[in-house]
């Protein structure tokens, strides 16, 4: 027997959708849970601890993954009408989502990870929005790069450089993993040098992290690693960190432009956060 999940998108994407997945395994024990998302992705599957297989899928969604006849097909992918044809084409015996007949309704301004929680919830399924841990990976951390894909989510490269910069003066041992950040400092410029174990593995050791809206901060938040989070066009009431003293977010609500978070602004909220620290 077989529940297929679909989630065909990337890291953060995934990352959000943990404490759903693990309500779905608890939901099914005895069922093999299939995650149909894209093959890149491949490397974080096992650490969230409650899928069997991944079911490889194009990002496009243009083709469904090679499953035949899943009992329970769950979309958590969005809302329709698209996804749910892609899954209605390989004749589950149930289909859980969004505005679909009997099921509940989709909310525009939710958090992603509440987003999920509430439609399993609505089927009688329990989750636990905290539930966002990811187990360590078997790798160990690279001794001393993923991106947001909109351009309107990624701050300039050369801001990154000039708070990498001023972090080395500091004293702080700096690690850039971000493309197209030109940074030549007597750290460590890891860019286009990690594959995404390494990468999660590095996020998991790492003291703190400063990063964009991207799937590096839903990084921080599932190993618990603190974290400066620049937001720009979306609002991280529907993407953010947990509220914690963990996390600390530069947004601004009236511009929603991270042309208006400054290098000074970066670097106060990586100082205060260092304050913080053990």
């Amino acid at each position: 027997m077989t529940v297929l999940v679909l989630r065909a998108l990337g890291i953060g994407d995934l990352a959000t959708a943990v404490p759903a997945l693990r309500g779905i395994r608890t939901a099914w024990p005895s069922h093999r849970l299939k995650l149909a998302a894209p093959a890149w992705l491949a490397p974080l599957v096992p650490l969230i601890g409650a899928v069997d297989e991944l079911a490889v899928t194009s990002g496009s969604l243009g083709h469904p993954p090679l499953v035949s006849l899943p009992d329970v097909a769950v979309n958590l992918h969005g809302r329709g009408p698209q996804s749910h044809r892609l899954l209605r084409r390989l004749k589950p015996k149930r289909t859980l989502g969004f505005n679909l007949p009997k099921g509940p309704i989709w909310r525009q301004n939710e958090h992603e990870v509440a987003r999920w929680c509430r439609m399993l919830r609505w089927y009688g399924i329990d989750c636990d929005e905290t539930d966002l841990a990811l187990r360590r990976p078997s790798c160990a951390p690279p001794v001393p790069a993923a991106t947001a894909k909109s351009p309107s989510r990624r701050w300039e490269p050369a801001r990154f450089a000039e708070v990498a910069a001023a972090l080395e003066k500091d004293g702080h041992e700096v690690v850039v993993t971000g493309a197209d950040v030109k940074w030549d400092g007597p750290g460590h410029n890891m860019v286009d040098r990690l594959g995404l174990e390494q990468l999660a593995a590095l996020v998991a050791d790492a003291r703190l992290v400063v990063s964009g809206d991207t799937g590096v901060a839903h990084l921080a938040t599932a190993y618990s690693r603190p974290s400066v989070v620049l937001f720009g066009p979306m609002s991280p009431r529907l993407w953010g960190p947990p509220r914690s003293p963990l996390h600390r977010v530069l947004w601004d609500p009236v511009t929603r432009s991270l042309d208006v978070i400054t290098v000074e602004d970066v670097l106060s909220a990586v100082r205060m956060q260092v304050e913080r620290l053990p």
